[in-house]
């Protein structure tokens, strides 16, 4: 092995032994964490959708939407530091919509994801939520991957989200 590859195995290994000490705690959307995860999702969206992303096009998750007893919204955090977020909101009788969900790049393929996306059906089943739904575009493979290893279907679409190619849909149990 190369010294570089050591230097990244270590890497990875002090990663994978900080995501073990992971916090996935609801918090106000208006906080400074809340914001920076948001930011931090937008941005990414721009720079990988072929034409950027303007946040004011996508369907709103307004900050009253995101607290209950209408959502929740949820920011992970590793040593205090946001690593990810989530949010959902209600649309309908028993009817939620996952938004926001974010990871960051340095605890992507640890799990993260996936323990956010638990979380957030926790609190959905909390606000009385029966089902999730939520849109994602074909750039974010990544998340249609998880959602689909979550359970989730592919779905007609059911709203006219500008940057929307996928629709899923989850019966919570």
């Amino acid at each position: 092995m190369t010294s570089d590859e050591i230097a990244e195995v270590r890497r990875f290994n002090r990663l994978v032994l900080q995501v073990a000490g992971l916090r996935i705690e609801r918090a106000d959307p208006a906080t400074p964490e809340a914001r920076w995860c948001v930011a931090q999702y937008f941005g990414e969206l721009d720079r990988r959708f072929e034409a950027g992303f303007d946040p004011g096009a996508s369907l709103p998750a307004e900050d009253a939407e995101l607290i209950p007893p209408k959502g929740a919204f949820l920011v992970a955090s590793v040593d205090g530091h946001p690593v990810g977020s989530g949010a959902i909101k209600a649309i309908g009788p028993g009817v939620g919509s996952l938004k926001r969900m974010w990871v960051a790049d340095a605890v992507r393929g640890l799990g993260v994801g996936r323990r956010i996306l638990k979380a957030l059906e926790d609190e959905a089943r909390g606000l009385g939520l029966t089902t999730l739904r939520l849109e994602t575009n074909d750039t974010l493979r990544e998340a249609i991957h998880l959602y689909r290893t979550a359970g989730y279907r592919e779905v007609s679409p059911f709203n006219s989200d500008p940057y929307a190619r996928h629709w899923f849909e989850k019966v919570l149990n």
